[in-house]
């Protein structure tokens, strides 16, 4: 789950960086909109968090712009434009969910979710697919009744994938939604994150597409 930060306050940036960071988020984070713009359209996000008020271009030009790529990414609008017409302006430029700081770090959490379930077309909160069952809000995984212990970056791959099943993910994609820019991994992180998984569920349960990446299978 990757997601791009766009905020020019240092402070409150580094509060969302960390406190994201331990939700098993790989948090990008930049502050200013003509970067915030050029990685949204160059790279590959879950979602993105956008303050109106940003140095170089606004937040609203940076909204616009994205949605006449074509990109459906869930965007947030973080700002402290409390105003009505404010709120309006953001909806009506594309953005899926509105919150207004100062703001209840939990809510935002929430609302974050609620963003990737419909991105993913679910209305549940659980994930459930072969005996799996996936909680995002309190990420707890179990495997056909047991609970199942992994560690972050697993989850986050096991996430991936289940989100929804039947997609071929490529190499380069999950090195970039576990990883980022913060993070240095060495060649074969990813295959040995596969091979965790594998070994945890079934051995069947992820199938490398060979030169491309890996595929979870949508049957049941």
């Amino acid at each position: 789950m990757r997601v791009l930060l766009i905020e020019d306050d240092v402070a409150l940036g580094e509060g969302l960086h960390q406190a994201l960071g331990r939700e098993g988020y790989t948090v990008d984070w930049l502050k200013d909109g003509s970067s915030a713009l050029h990685a949204l359209l160059s790279e590959t996000f879950d979602l993105a968090v956008l303050d109106l008020g940003l140095p170089r271009m606004g937040g609203l030009e940076v909204l616009r712009r994205l949605r006449q790529s074509g990109s459906n990414l869930p965007v947030l609008i973080l700002t402290a434009r409390d105003a009505t017409d404010d709120r309006i302006a953001g909806l009506d430029a594309g953005a899926d969910d509105y919150l207004i700081k100062p703001f209840d770090l939990a809510e935002l959490k929430a609302r974050l979710r609620a963003l990737l379930r419909r991105s993913a077309g679910r209305a549940r909160v659980l994930i459930e697919h072969r005996g799996i069952s996936l909680d995002p809000s309190t990420q707890q995984v179990t495997y056909q009744g047991e609970a199942v212990v992994l560690t972050p970056k697993e989850y986050q791959l096991l996430y991936e994938l289940l989100s929804p099943p039947g997609r071929v993910m490529t190499r380069e994609r999950l090195m970039q939604l576990l990883y980022g820019w913060n993070e240095e991994a060495q060649s074969n992180t990813l295959e040995v994150h596969i091979h965790n998984l594998r070994k945890k569920f079934a051995s069947d349960l992820i199938r490398t597409v060979r030169g491309v990446g890996y595929l979870v299978e949508e049957r049941p």
